[in-house]
């Protein structure tokens, strides 16, 4: 690290020092904190939650009386965007949103709505502590700033600042932020399930760099679970770069941010002798003779600056964070003084300008080298250890994403395909197996890291099921210990404790499978009351001294349960009648289907028609037509502008991913009654690709039905609410359509359309377009071209047609100024 980066007299500022810490320690070493420099030095920062475009808009409706219904007219008119696109304001909604003007213009309560709501727009609407900042001070911090004591009953809880981030750093007081990152947990607990399953202490910061299996997993771009590598567009960057070194792996994360991502070609191909090594000038090749003569880290940027313009480093830091902070005025200055500084070199303005323009994307946006590396190396170690041990790193990442409230479920589903794809076994929750959480289990033996079949399976722990409390598991755990495994359900209620036996819990455990050991499903539930009432008096009567006869004549003379203490598993009648019910238990208590998804079979049969599964749907897809299957696993009733019902539905797969489509007004109309929840369907959709966000619009669906459906016709029939059919079955390498030469023969007509921003408007064109063709059916091709808003162009085959100039007079009419149509 260029010192100048952390700490720069020239600057005069306190450094920004960020650390991480693994997540489940990152209070510990606040506590630390406090407890080496003094709880009075040591406290938490606020910062203040703001009033956005929405917020205002609602809290000023509640104020003014006015109905749920009237706010959420006019909020709905307020798009949300994502943070590549800025800030989105009620100015700039009323600006680029004609519908919100409008009622804005024609409604004066709605105009006193939107007008008092800009008042307030930005204002502090309540404050919290920040999620990771620290200020620490050289002495008592009340000499500082004011403190305010902490919200929580904690007594190690510290102080919050009342002045916010900015403000503290501005009065010269450190401060630091302490994160809370995941994979170091990640790497802590795979550590210790390596520990207990082959005896051996993992010592992270003495992996070898290089090892065989890493990087040939890496360079095939198996990267679920590895820290900064998951990314579709990351995982296509690895596999190109094929790196064999923990220098390879930090630059590339480095390179992958905005403004440097566009140099990842150069460096690959310059890294693999692709392309030979160009160094904007050759004065410069000793700073960028590591990388290939890119720049990649933020330190190159300092160097630059200093051999090409005479800064010192301390200037070139300035430099930098003014090219960070973009504002216009300060890098005014800072590119004049380069300017300057150069041509006191004797460089020409040219080159110089040119240099200029290469560094001032990096310099706001690079990593410094040392922070690179520092996630390289973390990158590798998530790497080794699944490389190595991936029964073992795929529990401790199960571990973790069931311990996050936020996004538990999908990040759970989405190991669990992970470990289906590599042959590791999940197996169901057991009361004489299963632990609190997901555990490895042994299977038979074997040696790690040999290229074996799983010997080894994750266990689903108890308390990984909905409903069931840690506290009630430890008394499970505590029985089991003590008395061994359960011989029955009796053994299990006379042995554990009555105070843990919670009826909703058990309820939830007996449905995920728990007991199917020891009973049928059917069988405990329908006594589980009885079973309940039955241990809590034997225990209490035990507890009180007071022996029963039972008690007198034996363990075979003790009531049973009736019936509940037959050996597990429902008779065969009674099982495939429950198998619909008991795939849905566990997917409402286990997140995701662990004995098997009920997709499975549709999709062994489809597989040959699918374009690809749902997990592979990417932006390279934008503008084509996929076919894809699924289970209906939720719905979302929506209404267009236009007061039209349409309908959003998320489909799941078999390996667990998910994906939500959109069934637009008129296939809706027709699809209406399939899409219920739990039903399979095959759905051909139009992927696009929109603000940074895929959307699937359903052109066709059909609901599958086992030996009732029939793909390749269904395929060969075309979309039955879009003129553009596909004419015939995808190619399933491709996960596209496949495309006919252009027929150029006579008759052959051609459409330009223009894609627009109303969505309903460009479908409404497109369907137009294909009546008209069917009403002329003929051997004419027609060859439609399509300009998406992102520039690029779809070609599509329309039905053919007999071509004749009324036809072509009465497209243009449907095509009006949103295109051309020609022969």
């Amino acid at each position: 690290l260029v010192f100048e980066r952390f700490l720069n007299v020239e600057r005069r500022e306190m450094p920004d020092v960020d650390i991480d810490f693994a997540e489940d320690r990152r209070d510990e070493m606040i506590r630390y904190a406090a407890a080496k420099y003094g709880h009075d030095r040591v406290a938490q920062i606020v910062t203040f939650g703001t009033l956005g475009a929405r917020a205002s808009l609602r809290d000023v409706g509640r104020a003014l009386g006015m109905t749920y219904a009237d706010v959420d007219r006019v909020v709905r008119e307020v798009p949300t965007m994502p943070p590549s696109f800025g800030v989105m304001t009620i100015d700039r909604a009323l600006q680029e949103g004609a519908g919100l003007r409008q009622i804005y213009e024609d409604d004066a309560k709605i105009g006193e709505l939107i007008d008092t709501a800009r008042a307030l727009e930005g204002v502090a609407r309540h404050a919290s502590t920040h999620a990771a900042g620290v200020v620490i001070a050289p002495e008592p911090l009340v000499n500082f700033l004011p403190l305010q004591r902490p919200s929580s009953g904690d007594e190690q809880a510290l102080p919050t600042t009342q002045y916010a981030m900015n403000d503290v750093a501005d009065l010269g007081l450190l401060k630091m932020d302490f994160l809370g990152l995941t994979n170091l947990t990640i790497l802590g607990l795979a550590v210790e399930v390596i520990g207990e399953a082959h005896d051996v202490q993992i010592d992270l910061s003495k992996l070898p760099d290089g090892d065989p299996r890493t990087y040939e997993m890496l360079s095939a771009g198996d990267t679920f679970g590895v820290f900064q590598l998951e990314s579709g567009g990351m995982r296509r960057a690895v596999q190109d770069l094929r790196p064999t070194s923990i220098k390879d792996l930090a630059a590339l994360v480095a390179l992958y941010r905005p403004g440097p991502i566009q140099h990842i070609p150069t460096y690959i191909h310059a890294k693999h002798g692709q392309d030979p090594i160009k160094y904007p000038h050759p004065d410069l090749a000793e700073i960028l003779d590591e990388t290939y003569g890119v720049i990649v880290y933020q330190d190159q940027v300092l160097l630059i600056a200093q051999k090409f313009a005479g800064y010192t480093l301390g200037q070139a830091d300035i430099m930098r964070k003014a090219m960070g902070k973009k504002k216009r005025e300060m890098m005014s200055g800072e590119e004049q003084r380069f300017l300057e500084g150069a041509a006191a070199r004797g460089y020409s303005p040219q080159l110089t300008q040119q240099i200029y323009d290469l560094i001032e994307p990096f310099a706001g946006y690079a990593f410094n080298k040392a922070h690179a590396v520092s996630y390289a190396t973390i990158a590798y170690q998530t790497a080794y250890l699944k490389a190595n041990y991936p029964e073992e790193y795929m529990t401790a990442v199960l571990i973790m994403a069931s311990n996050h409230p936020a996004g538990a479920a999908q990040r759970v589903a989405e190991a669990y395909t992970e470990c289906r794809r590599r042959g590791i076994d999940i197996l169901p929750p057991d009361v004489n197996h299963s632990g609190v959480n997901f555990r490895l289990e042994a299977q038979d033996d074997g040696l790690p890291g040999q290229g074996r079949p799983s010997t080894r399976a994750i266990r689903c722990g108890l308390a990984n099921i909905k409903n069931v409390g840690e506290g009630m598991v430890q008394g499970i755990i505590e029985a089991r210990d003590e008395g061994g495994v359960f011989a029955s359900v009796d053994d299990f209620f006379a042995r554990v404790n009555y105070r843990h036996l919670n009826k909703r819990a058990l309820e939830s455990m007996i449905k995920a499978g728990a007991f199917d050991a020891l009973c049928s499903r059917s069988a405990l539930l329908a006594g589980l009351d009885r079973a309940i009432a039955t241990a809590q008096h034997s225990q209490r009567q035990r507890e009180a001294g007071q022996g029963s006869l039972f008690d007198l004549l034996g363990e075979e003379a003790k009531p049973s349960l009736g019936g509940l203490s037959a050996s597990g598993g429902e008779d065969t009648e009674t099982a495939s009648a429950l198998g619909g019910q008991r795939l849905a238990w566990e997917k409402e208590l286990l997140v995701v289907y662990v004995s098997e998804h009920p997709f499975t079979r549709a999709a062994q049969a489809l597989e040959p028609h699918l374009s690809c599964r749902l997990a592979e749907v990417s932006a390279d897809m934008a503008g084509r037509e996929v076919v894809l299957g699924g289970i209906v696993i939720t719905t979302r009733s929506l209404m267009t502008r236009a007061g039209r019902p349409f309908l959003a539905a998320t489909i799941e797969d078999e390996t667990g991913a998910s994906l939500e489509i959109t069934v637009w007004p008129d296939t809706y109309e027709e699809t209406r009654e399939m899409w219920q929840v739990g039903t399979p369907v095959v759905a051909a959709v139009r992927v696009r690709n929109r603000d940074e966000r895929l959307q699937l619009g359903v052109q066709k669906a059909v609901a599958y039905v086992e030996g009732e459906f029939d793909p390749s016709a269904w395929l060969r029939a075309g979309p039955s609410t879009l003129a553009v059919p596909n004419g015939g079955a995808r190619n399933k390498e491709q996960g596209t359509r496949n495309k006919a030469a252009p027929d150029n023969g006579p008759g052959a007509l051609r459409i330009v359309l223009e894609e627009t921003d109303d969505h309903e408007e460009d479908e409404e064109r497109l369907r137009s377009l294909g009546n008209a063709l069917r009403e002329d059916e003929g051997e004419g091709a027609v060859h439609l071209s399509i300009r998406q808003r992102d520039g690029e162009q779809v070609q599509l085959e329309l039905p053919r047609a007999r071509y004749c100039p009324e036809l072509e007079q009465r497209l243009g009419e449907i095509v009006g100024p949103w295109g051309t149509v020609g022969a």
